[in-house]
């Protein structure tokens, strides 16, 4: 999700919540305690150098259970971050929450509230490292083929 798509879903909304893969939300008095720009410059597997720039949202919650992130609120420290950091509304936005360890993921927004999308990593030169294209994945049950050269009691092929 970009950030101007986010930007426009706030305008619909009073309450900000944000829903974890498992189903879980993340609790009410969470903080945004960060809004930046990450950049990566990197060089896969296959030689190639990368460049990636994403909007960072940093969500942080602690015992302070009064306090509650409207959507005006978010849009303000968005508008300030814009304003500071010279953010391009048409950047990805990743997030960053707290659990087991700290998790990277992507947003999406169902309709209600902004789900946080698991990530996963990628070779991204599998043309150039020697990563086989994948099979398709068959069930042996599915699998049809000749019974003309297939062995049959007393037939003398075992």
């Amino acid at each position: 999700m970009r950030l101007s798509e986010i930007k426009s879903r706030l305008d619909d909304l009073n309450e900000v919540k944000f829903q974890i893969p498992n189903g879980e939300f993340v609790p009410p008095h969470f903080h945004i305690t960060e809004v930046g720009i990450i950049t990566r410059n990197f060089i896969d597997c296959g030689g190639t150098m990368r460049n990636e720039q994403k909007v960072n949202f940093q969500l942080w919650e602690d015992g302070d259970f009064d306090h509650r992130l409207g959507a005006k609120k978010l849009q303000n420290i968005i508008n300030l971050s814009q304003e500071k950091l010279g953010i391009d509304d048409n950047l990805e936005v990743e997030v960053e929450y707290q659990g087991a360890t700290i998790g990277k993921y992507l947003l999406d927004f169902n309709g209600e509230h902004f789900v946080l999308v698991n990530t996963q990593t990628d070779c991204l030169a599998k043309d150039k490292c020697g990563i086989p294209a994948s099979k398709p994945k068959m069930q042996l049950a599915d699998v049809t083929g000749s019974t003309s050269n297939a062995c049959a009691p007393g037939g003398g092929c075992c």
